[in-house]
């Protein structure tokens, strides 16, 4: 049974562990794997420690755990960009599941617990970028009811620019295939 609660800096370098090999995994054959080869986990968790200690940093970060431990993370907050569309729009930052358990319900318990708390935070919209070539990630979205809505932006990785595509849903959707809110075991944070 997978659970959720809020991330501590005690997850910091499990989550990163999850995020550079799920970088490693996603990305093959998208980003440079020179790129994707420099990463690392001590590198990743020196960056995430600096951040998680930021006093007045806006973004909630959950963490999903199994019986083996960490398997997942997942941050969001407001919306970063220009607003885009009606409402008050939330956005997922990054969300990743460890490679070896994804299609297993992880991701889609961490989604529907970001789409409960975005709609206790009066969100009306979710949005998240994602790269063009990454299909998997794009089913999944897709199959939560995300769209994309036409926005784009560049990001360079070793001199090879790639086009991220903005997705988008409106909170509150029934029947999306992501886990309802709170049918899972939920941690108090």
């Amino acid at each position: 049974m997978v659970q959720v609660r809020e991330m501590n800096e005690a997850d910091v370098e499990a989550v990163s562990a999850i995020r550079v090999r799920g970088w490693q995994a996603a990305y093959a054959g998208i980003v440079p794997q020179a790129y994707l080869d420099a990463m690392t986990i001590q590198g990743d968790a020196e960056q995430r420690r600096e951040w998680f200690s930021r006093p007045h940093r806006q973004s909630t970060d959950l963490v999903a755990l199994d019986s083996g431990g960490l398997v997942g993370w997942i941050s969001f907050g407001p919306y970063r960009g220009q607003p885009h569309g009606a409402g008050r729009a939330g956005e997922i930052y990054a969300f990743y599941v460890r490679p070896d358990l994804i299609g297993r319900g992880v991701g889609r318990a961490l989604l529907g617990e970001v789409h409960a708390r975005m709609e206790e935070q009066r969100f009306r919209t979710s949005a998240l970028w994602v790269l063009g070539d990454n299909q998997q990630a794009r089913r999944f979205y897709e199959r939560a009811g995300y769209r994309p809505d036409g926005g784009t932006q560049e990001d360079v990785y070793d001199d090879v620019t790639l086009t991220e595509l903005r997705y988008r849903r409106a909170l509150g959707e029934a029947g999306d295939g992501v886990v309802p809110a709170r049918p899972i075991d939920v941690l108090a944070p």
